[in-house]
């Protein structure tokens, strides 16, 4: 091991992100290397097909994990739908849905954005007004808004424009594998989320999904997707069919790790998991309120993601200091107008057991009393 790779510290990932790794998975992605067109990489990434539509609830055919994080599934999911003058609808709440209007924007669309306060869930009534007044190539929306705690009422929005041509695109980062996810029913076009958060992988790799509205979408562009390396036509013909094109050299190692995981998740069952999410933050919850932190978030908590206002005398910057120096345990502040002022926990996939929540709350204690 490199002199570097010796001094790192082994931390408690409890920030909403990266989040803990299970051991099964680490050992997964210790298994020697494939090639990217071998036969046994094939059934990886058939077995992980499968797997993504179970979690995701899909029947998509065009469902597989993009190469890159979760950022890279919205740049995936922009870059092969929007067309210069596109009419875009972004339902903007915090970091993210901000994010979503700049690569929309970068890439020409006419970007509209339906605003609603940090830390508060999306208006059903807001959307639907402003539908009315124009029609939308796309309308996107955050699920689990990791900037400020928030799970947006996803399903609900999404009846607002089933059955037109529409297309609805979700960013799932944060909630996928935490929280329930229901593509189909919920009628979404274009889906995405990331490696590195409830499904408990290291960074690296976007599961996404695309119905076939989506790509029929794709098919009938005008000019072609200006970012080759994300071109979704162009990769499912790596992911599909005989024999398999290839198209760039696969993170074959991320591949066995997100199979492991998400064979974890579903051994589990999904409905366990769920449960446990919510039952690990309502821990966390409990547990910090004893100490005199409040929610953030009043309405619409996802348990996933959860903001915390520290009590008077608490400064939350040497709080997280002291939790990272005195107790390798690593927790987020708060992002933009929150810096300074929260801590971000992430409740999410190995962090969501008891285990974690104890050991972060007996360290929390110890600092606040000093």
């Amino acid at each position: 091991m490199s002199t570097v790779l010796g001094t790192l510290d082994h931390v408690l990932l409890m920030a909403p992100g990266p989040s803990p790794v299970a051991p099964n998975v680490l050992q997964a992605m210790s298994l020697p290397t494939l090639g990217h067109l071998d036969p046994d990489c094939i059934k990886v990434m058939d077995a992980l097909q499968d797997q993504l539509r179970a979690v995701c609830k899909t029947e998509n055919a065009v469902t597989f994990p993009i190469s890159g994080t979760g950022s890279a599934g919205m740049e995936t999911s922009f870059v092969n739908l929007i067309e210069p003058g596109d009419a875009v609808l972004v339902v903007n709440n915090g970091v993210f849905s901000s994010r979503m209007v700049e690569v929309a924007s970068r890439l020409g669309a006419e970007v509209d954005v339906v605003e609603s306060p940090w830390g508060t869930p999306v208006k059903i009534e807001d959307v639907k007004a402003q539908l009315a007044k124009k029609h939308y190539k796309i309308l996107a929306v955050v699920h689990a808004e990791t900037s400020t705690g928030v799970n947006n009422p996803v399903a609900e929005i999404g009846e607002l424009v089933k059955g037109s041509d529409t297309l609805y695109l979700v960013d799932s980062v944060a909630g996928l594998g935490g929280v329930d996810v229901q593509v189909d029913n919920w009628g979404i076009d274009a889906f995405y989320s990331g490696s590195q958060k409830c499904l408990s992988v290291p960074p690296g790799l976007a599961p996404a999904s695309f119905s076939e509205a989506a790509m029929d979408a794709m098919s009938k562009r005008k000019n072609k997707v200006p970012n080759w390396y994300l071109d979704v036509s162009l990769i499912r013909k790596y992911w599909e069919g005989s024999p398999r094109v290839y198209h760039h050299t696969a993170p074959i190692n991320m591949y066995y790790g997100l199979h492991q995981a998400l064979d974890n998740l579903l051994t589990e069952g999904l409905d366990a998991a769920f449960a446990r999410h919510k039952a690990m933050h309502q821990r966390l919850v409990d547990g910090l309120s004893d100490m005199g932190f409040s929610l953030y978030v009043k309405e619409g908590a996802a348990p996933q993601v959860n903001l915390f206002v520290p009590p008077a005398g608490v400064d939350a910057n040497a709080l997280r200091g002291c939790l990272r120096e005195k107790h390798k345990i690593e927790v987020a502040g708060g992002l933009g107008a929150l810096a300074g002022k929260v801590l971000r926990v992430g409740v999410m996939g190995e962090g969501a057991r008891p285990e974690a929540i104890d050991k972060l709350l007996t360290a929390i204690r110890t600092c606040i009393s000093k």
